[in-house]
């Protein structure tokens, strides 16, 4: 009797206990980061080295420029010619071609104009921002059909060492024995951007382990005055 008592205590304990709510209060206090630590005046002035250091890299003249370089026309323009042919030099200069070989880039990897005056380091990184590597793209003789399709589709694109008369590719050193050609072109640009899918027809690739930038800003400084060539090479 006593142990049943005993029982009917706890049990109603227990379910007393499993009824009953608890609230909690959670304060928190701010801590103001910047008064713990560093101040802004503090960060600034380990920051500012680096900032002068970027901006006297960027403020190097290179070259200069006795015409403004920009985009007249989709089909051509004396920017599209000067990228294409700093590319096509810079990569060609000490090689000897074997076979036809041409430089095919995109106007919209173009992202700037190249002003009148002096060039600096920090015009060409605005020029071409991006870190795409250079790559030489070996392809059959049959996909230049394909390529001319693509430049009479879009209007033109940037192009060194070959010109499209009515809807003819013509490359120079193209012979009628030619089973194939090379493109100099951007590792983007053969990885099917801006639709380029005709790249995926390669049969080989040669990476000359550069950036298009670096090549461009070799050859700004090589030509000390950039070479401006007007002619249209996009002649539908």
């Amino acid at each position: 009797m006593f142990r049943f008592f005993v029982y009917i205590i706890l049990t109603g304990a227990g379910l007393t206990a499993c009824s009953s709510v608890s609230t909690y209060r959670i304060s928190s206090e701010r801590i103001d980061v910047v008064s713990n630590g560093a101040s802004p005046s503090s960060l600034d002035s380990l920051i500012q080295p680096y900032q002068d250091s970027v901006k006297n890299e960027m403020s190097e003249v290179l070259a200069l420029a006795d015409t403004n370089f920009f985009i007249i026309r989709k089909p051509s323009g004396n920017l599209n010619n000067w990228v294409a042919d700093a590319i096509f030099v810079n990569q060609t200069r000490n090689v000897r071609l074997s076979e036809p070989t041409f430089c095919l880039l995109n106007t919209g990897g173009i992202r700037s104009t190249l002003n009148k005056g002096e060039i600096t380091k920090g015009d060409i990184y605005k020029l071409m921002p991006f870190d795409n590597e250079l790559v030489w793209v070996k392809l059959p003789i049959e996909v230049l059909k394909d390529i001319e399709d693509y430049l009479m589709t879009k209007g033109g694109e940037p192009i060194s060492n070959a010109t499209m008369k009515a809807s003819n590719l013509e490359i120079n050193g193209m012979r009628k024995e030619s089973t194939h050609f090379w493109v100099i072109t951007s590792d983007y640009l053969m990885n099917g951007g801006d639709n380029m899918r005709f790249f995926e027809k390669r049969v080989d690739v040669m990476y000359p382990q550069k950036l298009l930038r670096d090549a461009l800003l070799e050859e700004a400084k090589n030509q000390g005055t950039l070479i401006s060539v007007n002619e249209n090479r996009m002649n539908f």
